[in-house]
């Protein structure tokens, strides 16, 4: 398998873990959309206690990727992300972190 589809299997993991449905195009699209950043061991994961790190999300992919620029849409979608994957779970894949996003602001197309 490439790295893609490991990336994959291991957000379609952690998101049947957590009961989240899974739309398989988008995903995929999704993942291919982020780039390089889901193969790298700290660049896979999202710290969702980490201030700076929510503040980069929000600027570069809800802001810059996705074109959101109200500041209560972006809170409530990273609020959401949070909750769905679990705020005690440390492994927070940032392909299941961003899928919820997009799913949360209704941003789909862009990866249809």
């Amino acid at each position: 398998m490439s790295k893609l589809d490991d990336a994959i299997e291991a957000a379609k993991k952690q998101m049947k873990a957590q009961s989240i449905p899974c739309n398989e195009e988008l995903l995929r699209n999704l993942a291919k959309g982020l780039g390089p950043s889901i193969y790298s061991a700290d660049g896979k994961l999202v710290a969702a206690t980490d201030a700076k790190e929510i503040a980069t999300v929000k600027k570069n992919f809800i802001g810059k990727k996705l074109g959101e620029t109200d500041e209560g849409k972006q809170d409530a979608a990273v609020a959401y992300a949070i909750d769905k994957i679990g705020s005690s779970n440390r492994q927070k894949l940032r392909t299941v972190f961003c899928y919820l996003i997009v799913k949360k602001l209704k941003k789909e197309s862009l990866f249809a």
